[in-house]
């Protein structure tokens, strides 16, 4: 999955520090972030390598190196500005972690600028990743939406759904998810959503693994669950184009590796 980046190592933990030349630089142009590519691989900019006019601000540390991040509606030669999806299928995996990662760092400190309390502007922490308004005194620290992923099973079937584009403009096949409500459990989630996607029961839900996914801002919970009583599928049709049972061997096959929902649905293909 695409935080699985060994032998490097992701460090979250906030530091004020000042940017090295040798460090690496994210610059955000709005939602989009500068690239630079050879041979098939993605690059990102030292901070010595551009002349930035804002202030280098820390992120996080990939090993020993600090990254940073900095707004620039410039162009740079041999860069150039990419969307979050770029980072699906960017190489190497550590990069493309990195990259989505800081994303949604910046996405968060973008959409925070002002206090949800009074009004008023917010500022940068000291010494932790917060947003703090100094008239009122609220503190904000970055959200993380929990959701599930569920691989419902039938036997020698796996149910399989696609999205209505309305609602995602993911296209390919995936399992059954959504965001965890207010007071739920994981476990009652599973079972609220396959009842509201597929209007389905079930039974022995089984936890296997979970995921940051920074293109959603989430905490992917993913489980394992079979049908209890009926297989008959009847589908949301605001939220689903499709909802099928896939017998083992005709499960359609995703090369991806970045997503916990490709690597549930693969294990269950091959019998694991």
């Amino acid at each position: 999955m695409i935080q699985d980046i060994a032998p490097h190592k992701y460090h979250v933990e906030f530091e004020n520090c000042e940017p090295r030349e040798e460090d690496i630089l994210l610059v955000f142009k709005g939602n989009k972030v500068l690239v630079g590519e050879a041979d098939g691989r993605t690059w990102f900019p030292a901070v010595g390598e551009l002349n930035i006019k804002s202030k280098p601000e820390f992120l996080f540390k990939m090993d020993d190196t600090n990254l940073f991040m900095a707004e620039s509606n410039e162009e740079f030669e041999g860069w150039h500005f990419v969307s979050q999806e770029y980072f699906r299928t960017a190489v190497p995996m550590w990069k493309a972690f990195a990259g989505i990662t800081a994303m949604q760092i910046h996405r968060w400190y973008s959409e925070n600028k002002f206090c949800s309390r009074c009004g008023h502007n917010m500022e940068k922490g000291i010494g932790e990743r917060s947003l703090v308004c100094h008239n009122c005194g609220k503190t904000v620290y970055p959200a993380i939406s929990p959701c599930v992923i569920v691989a419902l099973t039938d036997g020698n079937r796996l149910l399989l759904t696609k999205y209505n584009q309305k609602h995602s403009k993911y296209k390919r096949y995936a399992l059954i998810a959504g965001y965890t409500e207010i007071g739920e459990t994981f476990e009652d989630t599973v079972r609220r959503e396959v009842r509201e996607e597929v209007g389905l029961k079930v039974k022995n839900i089984t936890y296997y693994k979970n995921q940051p996914w920074s293109f959603t801002d989430t905490l992917l919970m993913g489980f394992f669950a079979e049908v209890d009583g009926s297989s008959q599928i009847i589908r949301d049709e605001d939220e689903l184009s499709e909802a099928l049972w896939f017998e083992r061997e005709d499960i359609p096959v995703n090369n991806s590796e970045i997503s916990l929902t490709n690597e549930m649905i693969e294990k269950f293909r091959q019998g694991q």
